[in-house]
């Protein structure tokens, strides 16, 4: 049964107030598909699971159903672009920089199971190693707590580590267990895991030097965007590069970043005054 055009209104309003992510109008059929499992679970239909959930504010299928439908597509070395410009530019810059101090801190918001921190890990440890022994935090968010259990534990299909990941990465970093890959412990302990809406008030972090919110700002209205902006700007070191996604920019919101990519793959820094 289809989802009435009541109760997809009463997800887009329960997803906007909870995460600030919007559905627009025709997204029927993206509310049904992440739901399903849910609602099959519970031996209902999706349109019996609103249908609850609009009797009762305190429902508890809320946070999950918010979960389901803000927990987007992730894989290691995401569009790669970006990880090679973070490679090559981004990271010589701030690591020659950050020398004297032997202090680097990053963070990858809305970081999904993992994928996006842990790719960071394996390339400073393959390319950067002289940063493991420094103090160096990276730091790694998402409003879903359910994804962020599998991040903490690091296990993988063969199909996540064949989306992206090189295979020279795979054999070091990963054993075999089963049907699953495992991450080895010194990368996974690498990656600091927190829950975090970036919708709401931010909980007290350190500066960053390094800040990728990629794929993420597109879901969110206009004044949504500006809030995350100027908490961003505040967040990052003047020195430091913040990555967007490929389609996403700071024009028409916040004029404190300026592009500086190379090739379009989303880096931006703050503007010099």
């Amino acid at each position: 049964m289809a989802i009435s055009h009541e109760g997809f209104d009463f997800v887009r309003k329960l997803v906007h107030s909870h995460s600030g992510v919007v559905l627009d109008a025709g997204k029927e059929y993206l509310v049904e598909s992440r739901l399903q499992p849910l609602a099959q679970n519970e031996g209902l239909s999706v349109q019996n699971l609103i249908d609850r959930m609009r009797l009762s504010a305190a429902n508890p299928h809320v946070q999950r159903v918010v979960e389901a439908l803000t927990t987007n597509e992730t894989l290691f070395f995401r569009d790669m672009n970006p990880f090679e410009e973070l490679r090559k530019v981004v990271l010589p810059q701030v690591i020659e920089k950050r020398r004297a101090e032997r202090r680097l801190t990053i963070w990858s918001a809305a970081c999904s199971t993992g994928q996006e921190p842990y790719s960071i890990a394996m390339m400073i440890r393959e390319h950067f190693p002289e940063v493991m022994g420094w103090s160096f935090r990276l730091m790694a968010s998402d409003i879903a707590g359910d994804v962020l259990a599998r991040a903490r534990v690091g296990h993988y299909s063969q199909l996540e580590v064949s989306r992206g990941l090189p295979a020279s990465y795979l054999v070091k970093n990963f054993r075999k267990s089963g049907a699953e890959w495992h991450l080895n412990d010194e990368i996974r302990r690498t990656v600091e895991f927190f829950e975090m809406n970036l919708t709401k008030p931010w909980p007290m972090l350190p500066r960053m030097d390094i800040i990728l919110i990629r794929n993420v700002l597109i879901y969110f209205d206009l004044e949504t965007k500006r809030q995350i902006f100027t908490n961003l700007r505040h967040q990052l070191h003047s020195d430091g590069w913040l990555a967007l996604g490929g389609s996403e920019t700071t024009l028409g919101v916040e004029d404190a970043f300026e592009r500086v990519s190379t090739n379009a793959s989303g880096w931006f820094r703050l503007r010099r005054l």
